[in-house]
């Protein structure tokens, strides 16, 4: 599975933006999906992920409240809307895939990583 990360830019603090990933050659739907972020300096870190099949969704509690994420099954796309961004949430942001039958938080779960998107919030 090959994923394509996109969206991000360059905002002020209080902005939004919505990034995506769409795999090529595979149905979404069967893979739980996760993102990502590493800042720099940092270790990448769980944003958000939403599990295959019942597309149950989970949220560090940095950004629970102000990111959603949401898989578009007839587009085969995953977004994450980041809404009242911070300049904490500059990062370049990754999404991942695997197909195991449980596990979104960490790193080490998913097989498949895309090239990330770098998302900068000023003050």
């Amino acid at each position: 599975v090959q994923l394509q990360a996109s969206g991000g830019g360059l905002v002020q603090a209080g902005d939004s933006l919505r990034l995506s990933c769409a795999p090529s050659g595979r149905t979404f739907s069967d893979y739980t999906i996760g993102w990502f972020r590493q800042a720099p300096g940092k270790e990448r870190e769980f944003v958000a992920g939403i599990m295959r099949s019942a597309g149950s969704v989970y949220y560090a509690d940095s950004v629970k409240g102000r990111f959603t994420i949401s898989r578009d099954n007839g587009k085969n796309t995953v977004y994450l809307q980041m809404n009242r961004l911070k300049p904490e949430d500059t990062a370049v942001y990754y999404c991942a895939a695997h197909a195991r039958s449980s596990g979104v938080f960490f790193t080490s779960r998913y097989d498949y990583w895309g090239q990330g998107t770098q998302v900068t919030v000023s003050s």
